[in-house]
């Protein structure tokens, strides 16, 4: 199995992302990127591994003014890409083989992309390959899994109920390596000024098992229940979702609500 089909979705999937998972995590990074690079009006900006499209349309929803593209090789969530907004150009392609001749943008930004790409370092190499001399980079990628309290209790129950390789997928959004190499990764790709920073935002979701049932249905670890029924998967959400609960500290889930921080690298960086 090549690297990217293993996150391609169902049709389902990449709208239950959008509802559910959009909103609750990476809406919140997606500002967070926004606010730090500030694209000025007239700049042409790239959004690298856009999913569904939140970074490029959050910034269309601030008026910005100026060429908007969005780039994913995931056809289903690009298909809701575009359902959501005509003012970006959505195209398919690999963050590993930018489709756009070199010096295209002003912008490039990556958000909570960088994890699923299987030469990290050619993709920091082909976003800087796209940006104009001086261009800015605006990047987001979760660090190690045991440093998102929630995500790091759901891989173990997964583990438990399901099996060790059931965590893979999960435990594969988040980057083993520290700040310092990717770090490493933008400046050996010609970037100059290159800060990196350890963010922790606060996610929310209504309860254990809402956040354990949008990871099973709204992400390709929906494979992992297809063998069930619909009774047999809502008995494994909620046995997951217990253990899930009894993992944590009783301060996340102040009144039922799963409240609990959520760490990433994020990266400010130009070209000479």
């Amino acid at each position: 199995m090549a690297a990217h089909e293993h996150w391609q979705m169902d049709a389902s999937a990449p709208e239950l992302y959008e509802r559910y998972l959009v909103p609750a995590i990476t809406s919140v990074w997606a500002d967070d990127l926004l606010d730090r690079i500030e694209p000025e009006h007239g700049e042409s900006v790239l959004d690298v591994a856009c999913g569904t499209g939140v970074v490029a349309r959050r910034l269309a929803e601030r008026g910005h003014v100026g060429r908007l593209v969005g780039v994913d090789l995931n056809g289903a969530m690009l298909a809701i890409a575009r359902a959501k907004s005509r003012e970006v150009e959505w195209i398919e392609g690999s963050a590993l083989g930018l489709p756009f001749a070199s010096r295209s943008f002003d912008v490039v930004l990556c958000q909570l992309g960088l994890q699923f790409f299987p030469d990290r370092p050619q993709a920091v190499r082909e976003i800087a390959r796209v940006l104009r001399p001086s261009g800015r980079l605006g990047l987001s990628v979760y660090s190690s899994i045991e440093r998102t309290p929630a995500a790091y209790a759901f891989v173990q129950a997964l583990d438990k109920f399901l099996g060790a390789e059931s965590s893979r997928t999960k435990r594969a959004e988040h980057l083993s390596c520290g700040a310092d190499e990717v770090g490493n990764w933008v400046r050996q790709a010609g970037f100059d000024r290159a800060q990196v920073e350890t963010v922790s935002k606060q996610i929310s979701f209504p309860s254990a098992l809402d956040y354990v049932r949008f990871q099973l249905t709204a992400t390709p670890m929906a494979a992992l229940l297809k063998g069930e029924d619909e009774a047999g998967r809502a008995r494994l959400i909620a046995e997951i979702a217990d253990d899930v609960a009894g993992r944590l500290d009783p301060s996340t889930l102040a009144n039922g609500r799963l409240t609990f921080p959520q760490e990433s690298f994020v990266v400010v960086a130009s070209l000479c």
